[in-house]
């Protein structure tokens, strides 16, 4: 064996944010990995047991930050990996239209300016979801600009992904 000491604390499995799960144990609301994506489920059916003896699973799923819809078939006796999805609220210091960048109040007083608003990036994103996140963005942007009520962000992470989701103002 080797002399090292092992700090089991600060261990990271390298997942990326997701657990495991068996496929047969997904339920329509759940989140899952589909080819690679964070999804939640719109749709889940199972086949009787073929000559195989495995029961299949369809799933129908929207990818949380895109809403482009995917499909997979696995045999429910198998395991897939379920994305750890946190919604966290934070306050908006401030949000650039031209930028498009914001600055977030965090738990700790500190402030996180690694986020844009929701219509940055828009590869990959259907067209109505981009249409959504239009409307949040000048929501956001018009609600600071006023300074009159709270802007809060909903900001939704996964697998190493962070997109502001929605706003509340208090």
């Amino acid at each position: 064996m080797s002399d090292e000491e092992h700090n089991f604390e600060q261990g990271d499995a390298g997942a990326a944010g997701t657990t495991p799960i068996q496929c047969g144990d997904l339920r329509k609301g759940s989140f899952v990995m589909i080819k690679g994506k964070p999804c939640k489920i719109v749709d889940y059916s199972t086949s009787k047991t073929g000559k195989h003896g495995h029961a299949k699973a369809h799933i129908v799923a929207v990818d949380i930050f895109t809403k482009k819809k995917l499909e997979d078939l696995c045999p429910t006796s198998h395991n897939m990996a379920q994305p750890v999805v946190k919604n966290t609220e934070m306050q908006v210091l401030s949000a650039d239209p031209d930028s498009m960048e914001v600055s977030l109040l965090n738990e700790d007083g500190s402030t996180k300016d690694d986020l844009f608003l929701p219509n940055k990036d828009t590869m990959g994103v259907l067209p109505e979801q981009q249409d959504v996140d239009e409307k949040l963005a000048k929501e956001i942007v018009e609600a600071c600009e006023k300074g009159e009520k709270t802007v809060l962000a909903i900001v939704t992470s996964a697998c190493g992904i962070e997109k502001i989701t929605g706003v509340k103002l208090t």
